[in-house]
């Protein structure tokens, strides 16, 4: 019997000291699966339990105590999440209209205004006799300083992080000493060797790959990286700049998207939560109207109009973003010339002061204007209808509670 017990106790052990097998990956992944499977249908009972409940067969203290959880957090989640993606949308609208366009704006006009001064000061100068007595046109004093002024407004717009401002402040001391080389050619006016050499230098300033063409004004190509020196290399990158960081805030995010699909249901479940309970009130508490629930019902008219509104606002940034792309791509000295010179030729769509004037409108007109100021708000609202309800429904099972407590009536 020793020996046995011996040798059943051996196998044991050695059984015991065989590691199980592990599982297979599918067997895991089905385990896992049951799991999450499990615990999801779990929470999905319980947010039913106290999003939808049912009255049937509960008793009237249990179904308040429910509604009192329940209907003030759907309350706050829904227009929390409703207010935190319309002040999104909003918010986006007002900086892309008050700030990026404008900057986009400027640049665009600096950057024409500079090759237009460019080719007035060429064309002058190509005429010693004339530059050297009655000095350079008009129009290049003019365009060198709705340059420089175009400069200062987007440096001061706010949409420039602070390495792009002291890019810009670059921008504009070269602007300076380029304005210093022109006036020296000009001083050199009668020697066609020095008068060449600072407008070729000039030039490079303010180009660093010129583009030869027989244009009246001088064509350039932005350059990238470390070789972007000149004054258009560096404002080509700034608009780059704010072109992408436009066309961010003019897409859909995911935050919104997401604000969006919590604040939809829980909107719905809040609504209809309201309804059932004022039901229930009045079949068995004979309560015709509950005016704090009434009250608290009054911001879900508000809805369809913020909805209209965000939408509005989305649709009109989409359209500027194209426009804003125009800015900088297809803008160009010959159309703003054009623009100047022959005012009653019509509109060109591709000047700076119609692309302008066409974002400034998509943007104004892509919102419902009696809501500005309204997104703040929202939030706000919602915690005072989550408060109104929580108090309503409080005080109606403290009431019934009182009278239903033996003795009570007596």
């Amino acid at each position: 019997m020793t020996a046995e017990a011996g040798r059943g106790r051996t196998d044991r052990g050695a059984d015991a000291a065989v590691p199980s097998a592990p599982l297979a990956p599918s067997a895991r992944l089905r385990r896992t699966t049951r799991g999450a499977l499990a615990v999801g249908a779990e929470l999905a009972r319980r947010l039913r339990r106290y999003a939808w409940p049912s009255a049937k067969g509960r008793r009237n203290r249990v179904y308040l105590r429910d509604r009192l959880v329940a209907l003030p957090l759907l309350a706050v989640l829904a227009f929390g999440a409703l207010g935190w993606a319309y002040a999104d949308v909003r918010g986006d609208s007002a900086h892309l209209r008050e700030r990026l366009a404008p900057a986009l704006v400027g640049l665009a006009n600096a950057r024409t205004s500079l090759f237009i001064a460019q080719g007035e000061a060429e064309e002058n100068l190509d005429a010693a006799g004339a530059a050297g007595l009655g000095g350079l046109s008009e129009r290049y004093r003019t365009r060198v300083a709705r340059a420089t002024q175009s400069l200062n407004q987007v440096t001061r717009s706010g949409a420039l992080t602070v390495a792009e401002e002291q890019e810009l402040r670059v921008v504009s001391a070269l602007v300076v000493d380029y304005t210093g080389w022109i006036a020296r050619a000009r001083g050199h006016a009668d020697d066609a060797v020095l008068r060449d050499a600072e407008l070729t230098y000039a030039r490079s300033m303010l180009c660093s790959e010129p583009i030869a063409d027989e244009d009246r004004y001088p064509a350039c190509r932005a350059a990238t990286g470390s070789g972007a020196t000149s004054i258009v290399d560096r404002v080509a990158g700034l608009e780059r700049r704010l072109g992408d960081r436009l066309a961010a805030r003019a897409a859909w995010g995911w935050g919104v998207l997401t604000a969006a699909a919590v604040a939809g249901p829980a909107l719905v479940l809040f609504a209809a939560g309201l309804w059932r309970t004022v039901v229930f009130l009045r079949r068995r508490f004979r309560i015709r109207l509950s005016i704090p629930l009434a009250v608290a019902a009054l911001p879900l008219l508000a809805v369809p109009l913020l909805t209209a509104d965000a939408l509005l606002a989305q649709r009109a940034q989409a359209r500027s973003a194209p426009l804003a792309d125009a800015l900088a791509e297809r803008t160009s000295p010959e159309t703003e010339t054009i623009a100047e010179e022959r005012p009653f030729d019509g509109p060109d769509p591709r000047a700076v002061g119609v692309l302008e004037s066409r974002i400034d409108g998509t943007l104004s007109d892509g919102r419902l204007a009696f809501l500005d100021g309204v997104a703040p708000f929202v939030l706000p609202v919602g915690l005072a209808g989550a408060g109104l309800v929580g108090g309503a429904l409080h005080a109606y099972r403290r009431e019934y509670l009182v009278v239903a407590r033996p003795g009570a009536v007596a």
